[in-house]
């Protein structure tokens, strides 16, 4: 499973709860330090790029849900 998506951030990205502006950069700084560890861990290269591409994909996903829920009509997902 991807340990990236189980971070704080992402929890807080992807429930419907008041966030205060501290606690949005204090989930994204050990978010960054968690991306940064897994970048340099001991797992091979197509193991890092999958688990990293996945996270990008399911950040996406948050961002257009967010877009969606905004009233936005037709939620554009783009992956690069």
């Amino acid at each position: 499973m991807n340990e990236l998506l189980r971070e704080r951030l992402i929890r807080l990205l992807s429930e419907p709860t008041q966030v205060t502006n501290e606690e949005m950069q204090s989930a994204y700084g050990c978010f960054m330090k968690r991306v940064e560890t897994v970048s340099q861990s001991e797992l091979d290269y197509w193991e890092n790029f999958r688990m990293l591409n996945n996270t990008r994909i399911d950040l996406v996903f948050i961002e257009t849900l967010n877009r969606y829920e905004q009233g936005e009509k037709c939620p554009k997902i783009r992956l690069s």
